[in-house]
């Protein structure tokens, strides 16, 4: 039998590229049974602070996992089905946006992309409708990456 070529490891670079590149990943947060509770996110990835942030509402079930177990990871596939990157951390919990333009509402902004973000009357509204559904910051502060990639024709 001809075995084909092996996984090639991912640099830190080129995984952290690659989150950059993407925008949904599968977060992985505990359950009380130790069993995994798996959820496709929306995710901003900041490289320098080695901080993914995802923005959820605070009645999630997710919310109750992170805040009694913090270890999470987020699954993000490459361009193919043989390349991925996971990052692995604990992830903190800001409070609810209370108010439109608070520091959580001004950080949920920050995280929709610069060629994306809403301007003027728009970003009041964006705003707002943060308060009115009691979003949420999750930062998961990323100790460890890893991935490969299958370098394949076809």
């Amino acid at each position: 039998m001809t075995q084909g070529p092996a996984p090639r490891t991912l640099s830190d670079d080129a995984l952290s590229e690659l989150l950059g590149r993407q925008r949904f990943g599968t977060l992985a947060t505990v359950r009380r049974t130790g069993h995994p509770h798996l959820t496709t996110m929306l995710y901003s990835w900041d490289a320098d602070a080695r901080i993914v942030r995802f923005s959820t509402t605070a009645d999630r079930v997710k919310l109750q996992h992170l805040r009694r177990d913090p270890h999470a990871a987020l699954h993000v596939s490459g361009d193919d089905v043989w390349s991925f990157a996971v990052a692995e951390g604990e992830a903190e919990v800001s409070g609810v946006t209370a108010v439109p333009g608070d520091a959580v509402g001004r950080e949920l902004l920050g995280m929709i992309p610069a060629d994306a973000r809403p301007e003027g009357e728009d970003e009041d509204a964006f705003l707002e409708q943060q308060v009115a559904e009691r979003r949420v910051v999750v930062r998961l502060k990323v100790d460890r990456l890893y991935g490969t990639a299958l370098d394949v024709d076809g």
